[in-house]
């Protein structure tokens, strides 16, 4: 099934957090992630905010925004559940 197919949410609220995309149906968050994510402390923070995510049953993937940008195709194409 495509994710195409499920209604997604862009900047949707879930606790304390702004998640980049959401699917209630899949129960599914997907974080484009920039620079910021990858020091030390972003690292430590998205650890803790996945867990937090995780706890609620939700699955959390994470694209880098060079991912995204650059390889857009393979982006859409690992977009399958």
């Amino acid at each position: 099934m495509l994710l195409s197919d499920r209604p997604f949410h862009t900047k949707r609220a879930i606790d304390n957090f702004i998640v980049d995309f959401y699917c209630a149906a899949l129960q599914l968050v997907i974080e484009i992630d920039g620079e910021s994510h990858f020091t030390e402390q972003g690292k430590l923070y998205d650890a803790e905010r996945t867990g937090i995510l995780e706890g609620y049953g939700l699955k959390v993937v994470r694209f880098t925004n060079v991912e995204v940008l650059q390889s857009f195709d393979g982006f859409v194409g690992s977009c399958w559940v």
